[in-house]
């Protein structure tokens, strides 16, 4: 099945679940008090975060794809430093986005076996442009009325785009295609239960109670996972240079997210 028809259908599925919460927990009125707007924006970018990752998928490996992703915090930091006194960025954080830079800088120059270096290249800036996708998500969500929402209306915003659009562009890209197997059924299962629906209630939930600085440090990891795994199950090739740009990409997403977990270990030294 290709990638993008699986993250449309894990989509829909996931949005009948979460509507149909937030119609027993009395949510949905929420629809109506001036959030549309906000949803069509957060829904269309979360669609657009899927729709270059999927892409991206075809030209390069998910361990490049999986930190180029989790550039997010970075570009949600700089938006939300413009916009939010309490997001001001310290001069720690912005070491943090310079070595983040050069991280992909190395990490862009680091192709190994079987990408080719122009194809790869495509597929490598479509992962960075969907964490700036993701990071304007942060930032839509964060400076609008839906920061104060629940986050079943939240995710049912970002749900809706996803499945929408995702679906329009399968059939236009002439990628609806699947041949059903057990491998295929297991993996569309995890992913509408552990993703489109857990996960995301999570993430949401962290998101109106921590500032998005904080939250960069969870997100840290999931690039880790993702080049372990991608290495050990997908046999992903990784070469030094790579190695040696995700090692400063992941430095730096670190000291951006990092500051208020600094501040808290340092208030609780005596």
């Amino acid at each position: 099945m290709p990638e993008i028809l699986q993250v449309a259908l894990r989509s829909g599925v996931a949005l009948v679940v979460i509507a149909g919460i937030a119609a027993v927990r009395r949510e949905t009125g929420w629809f109506f008090k001036g959030t549309w707007k906000a949803g069509l924006v957060i829904g269309l970018l979360f669609g657009l975060e899927y729709f270059l990752v999927t892409q991206g998928l075809r030209f390069t490996t998910a361990s490049h794809i999986s930190i180029f992703l989790y550039t997010s915090p970075i570009f949600a930091a700089l938006g939300l430093h413009m916009r939010l006194p309490e997001e001001r960025l310290d001069a720690a954080q912005w070491v943090g986005i310079a070595v983040a830079f050069l991280g992909i800088v190395f990490a862009f120059a680091g192709r190994a076996g079987g990408v080719r270096i122009d194809t790869g290249l495509i597929g490598d800036a479509l992962g960075i442009a969907a964490g700036a996708a993701w990071g304007l998500t942060t930032i839509a969500l964060r400076l609008s009325a839906l920061s104060n929402a629940p986050t079943t209306i939240t995710v049912s915003y970002q749900l809706a785009g996803a499945f929408f659009l995702l679906t329009i562009l399968s059939f236009v890209l002439g990628q609806v295609s699947l041949t059903a197997t057990p491998i295929l059924i297991a993996s569309m299962a995890f992913q509408i239960i552990m993703v489109g629906l857990l996960s995301f209630l999570l993430w949401f939930s962290l998101l109106r109670r921590y500032l998005a600085s904080q939250l960069g440090v969870l997100s840290f990891m999931t690039p880790i996972f993702g080049i372990t795994f991608g290495a050990l199950i997908l046999n992903d090739p990784l070469d030094g240079g790579f190695i040696a740009g995700a090692v400063l990409v992941l430095t730096g997403i670190f000291l951006v997210g990092g500051r208020d977990l600094f501040r808290k270990t340092s208030a609780a030294t005596p």
